[in-house]
């Protein structure tokens, strides 16, 4: 519901702030007073283009916020939540057009593209005005609003999941032709390449491995020497280091048995001399296992090339060589097993074509008989807000495919699938006696555009989600007894959705729960709109000028007390 709307510096509002109620709000005034710029107004809360042009002269920015209640309103909660903006009771809306042509949307004060503007509007608001913001004047639109009245929600979500994965199938087998057509041309090349590979065969970490003992293998000589020399100066030569070590470690172990304070050296001479010990040890073992072997040592340098040829080949690295290795062998097995895998998955297509199938002319027949019974309810609203003879038609149709890959085979003809289903939705309607259904998007125009809403509102009104409905020159070219009727059908409509509506007729503006005047205030170089909710005395008074004219006398207030009181009973 829409609670507040201010306008600062927009045409010839300079500032106003209006508050609407819930129910009927009804907004009348002269010809040229302003309501229309409300409407205007509020339009660019729906993401409608803005001018500069509107800017009020000698304002640098125009100004218009709405505020709404949004507690019931599941749509928004979740297009807020979808997109990372705060939730709370009340939705704040707010556009800035500057003079320079700048524009500024803000969603509870958060800077915003203007395409989220449009989108949270198009879930709060239906405007049915001079403009073009009409849902029911969108084709696109017309099978929404018929599902929304055949209740087909759990069909559509089945058909919306196998459709996704019969997208899924179409793009993995076009991905596998088109790899096919790729792995088929390298076919030579990788085979080639496998071959050259597979004679080395390569083990991860070889190279490293080959490094490492061909570093050994080309130094095998001076490691045997050294270690000899090692092994000697423990052991072998005059004065060897095991012998020195003995001797002190004698000497300290006999002194430390007098003055034990020695004892802790001692220990760790024995330490030492058991540490030479084993150094000695394994240096032995480690000369002794020296092979100086030159036909290894060549067989080993050229493995190691071979390696380093692939490694240069095929990226740089083993890794790569290795990484490589399993690419090829993946694409020579799928393209020796092409024909089988396709065929599998283009099976698998087939059946999830049936399935969308089965699924689509449930749909359309549930939309077919759904369809006869609001035709009729529509005409029959039609027929009371007086467009006689009028015919209302929901086409249903299945388009044929004949480019795209998504299609269904019905009746020896590819049929497109549509996100929603395989029926193509638009209404049609004739308005007089003898003529045939034409395209409601066409057809609608002028003074019986709103009262065609209208009547389709009314019938899909337990049906509809958006909360908020709007009217502007609703009662364009009607008479004051059909004027009466199109009054009841909004107050009807009212009960379910918060109305806002512009007329010029006593009839209409009778029946509102909340009415609003709009005036021209003029000095001596500006004019001014204004806005204002009237008291039940003012709504009176208001009826009372709309029924006789600018001069208002008491019996034409008494008229418009008897109408009002005439409702109400």
């Amino acid at each position: 519901m829409l609670n507040s709307l201010e306008i600062k510096d927009y045409a010839l509002i300079e500032n106003i702030h209006v508050e609407f109620g819930p129910g009927l709000n009804i907004i009348t005034g002269e010809t040229g007073a302003g309501k229309s710029i409300l409407i205007g107004a509020l339009g660019l809360l729906l993401g409608e283009r803005a001018s500069s042009e509107a800017v009020r002269k000698g304002a640098a920015k125009s100004y218009v916020e709405g505020i709404f209640n949004i507690g019931t309103n599941e749509k928004v909660k979740k297009y807020l939540s979808d997109n990372n903006f705060e939730f709370s009771e009340e939705l704040i809306i707010r556009r800035e057009i500057s003079v320079k042509g700048s524009n500024r949307c803000f969603i509870n004060d958060s800077p915003v593209q203007l395409s989220h503007v449009k989108e949270v509007g198009d879930l709060l608001i239906d405007l049915h005005g001079q403009h073009d913001h009409q849902s029911l004047l969108r084709t696109e639109t017309h099978i929404d609003f018929l599902d929304e009245f055949c209740r087909v929600n759990d069909i559509l979500d089945e058909f919306k999941a196998k459709r996704k994965i019969l997208l899924d199938s179409i793009n993995e087998l076009n991905t596998l032709k088109k790899n096919e057509k790729e792995i088929k041309n390298k076919l030579e090349l990788n085979s080639f390449q496998l071959k050259e590979i597979n004679a080395v065969s390569p083990e991860k970490d070889e190279d490293s491995i080959l490094e490492r003992e061909l570093k050994i293998m080309e130094n095998a000589e001076k490691l045997f020497d050294s270690s000899s020399q090692i092994h000697s100066a423990i052991y072998e030569d005059e004065n060897c280091a095991h012998d020195l070590l003995v001797s002190i470690q004698n000497s300290l172990n006999s002194i430390s048995r007098i003055d034990e304070s020695l004892k802790g050296k001692a220990d760790e001479i024995n330490s030492a001399v058991q540490l030479v010990r084993d150094v000695g040890d394994f240096i032995r073992d480690y000369r002794d296992k020296i092979d100086i072997d030159p036909n290894l040592l060549e067989e080993k340098r050229e493995r190691a090339g071979a390696i380093y040829l692939l490694k240069k080949k095929y990226g740089g690295t083993l890794e790569s060589v290795l990484s490589h290795r399993n690419k090829i062998e993946e694409e020579l097995s799928i393209a020796e097993n092409f024909g089988e895998s396709i065929k599998n998955l283009e099976k698998k297509i087939d059946s999830i074509r049936m399935d969308i199938l089965k699924i689509g002319l449930n749909l359309s027949s549930i939309r077919k008989k759904e369809a006869r019974k609001i035709e009729k309810s529509i005409e029959e609203a039609l027929s009371y807000l007086g467009i006689n003879d009028s015919k209302f038609v929901i086409n249903i149709s299945f388009n044929e495919s004949l480019l795209s890959d998504q299609y269904v085979e019905h009746e020896k003809k590819r049929v497109s699938i549509f996100p929603n289903g395989l029926d193509e939705v638009e209404f049609y309607i004739s308005t007089n006696k003898g003529e045939d259904p034409k395209p409601l998007v066409k057809t609608a125009s002028g003074g019986e555009v709103s009262r065609i809403m209208l009547a389709i509102k009314s019938v899909m009104a337990k049906t509809e989600k958006l909360p908020l409905l709007v009217f502007d020159e609703i009662d364009v070219g009607i008479s004051g007894r059909i004027a009466q009727k199109v009054g009841k059908v909004l107050k009807n409509l009212s009960v379910s959705h918060q109305i806002i509506s512009i007329t010029h007729l006593p009839q209409i503006a009778a029946f509102a729960d909340h009415n609003y005047s709009v005036t021209k205030k003029s000095s001596a170089d500006r004019t001014i709109s204004m806005i204002q909710k009237l008291n039940n005395d003012e709504k009176v008074n208001e009826i009372a000028k709309l029924l006789s004219g600018e001069k208002v006398t008491d019996n034409n207030r008494k008229n418009a007390q008897d109408l009002i009181d005439a409702i109400v009973k």
